[in-house]
């Protein structure tokens, strides 16, 4: 639905039975239990890096973020963001688990409507702000940075410290940039 509506449309939907995640993973989530929004954006190449620290922020501490699009507690995973683009437009899918949460995730227990609302206005703020604030607050709510991972792309897996974000939003492993790929915290 929204890849039909113009930039600056934002979709909510209650409850998610055929939600798809990176690589094509099924995600679903029962009515009235996530914040389930999705908004059009133009194309931008840091979007998830903003969109995650607006939704981690919304959150509230103490939520993290893991390289590329996940928000976690507590180390489980708390909701994610997936962006598509097409026809000139980003549409950026915001997930996150508030009353429940699949077995081994983690759920937020916050009203949907206030965390929705905070969700916006910092959408607003962090997809508008300039690439080096946008890095500097993603390395610093980074759940990632410092420590090993592994990253499989492709088949093919490395293992390394992740050592920071590049200008594109890259991860840096080892000296090594990854500019998509599964990252598994070690």
């Amino acid at each position: 639905m929204a890849r039909e509506l113009p930039v600056g449309s934002i979709v909510i939907a209650d409850y998610q039975t055929a939600g798809r995640g990176r690589f094509r993973r099924p995600w679903d989530a029962p009515a009235g239990t996530a914040l389930l929004v999705s908004f059009v954006f133009k194309t931008d190449p840091l979007l998830s890096l903003a969109a995650g620290v607006a939704a981690a922020e919304a959150c509230g501490p103490p939520v993290l973020l893991k390289w590329p699009n996940d928000l976690l507690l507590d180390e489980r995973k708390l909701g994610g963001i997936l962006i598509e683009t097409a026809q000139g437009k980003a549409i950026c899918g915001v997930g996150i688990n508030l009353s429940w949460a699949p077995d081994g995730a983690a759920k937020l227990d916050k009203p949907r409507d206030e965390v929705f609302e905070k969700l916006r206005e910092r959408m607003e703020a962090w997809t508008s702000a300039p690439r080096e604030p946008v890095l500097a607050r993603w390395r610093e709510l980074s759940a990632s940075l410092g420590r090993r991972v592994r990253v499989d792309v492709s088949g093919r897996a490395t293992e390394g410290v992740a050592e920071d974000i590049g200008p594109a939003g890259e991860l840096i492993v080892d000296g090594h940039p990854f500019v998509a790929g599964s990252v598994t915290h070690l």
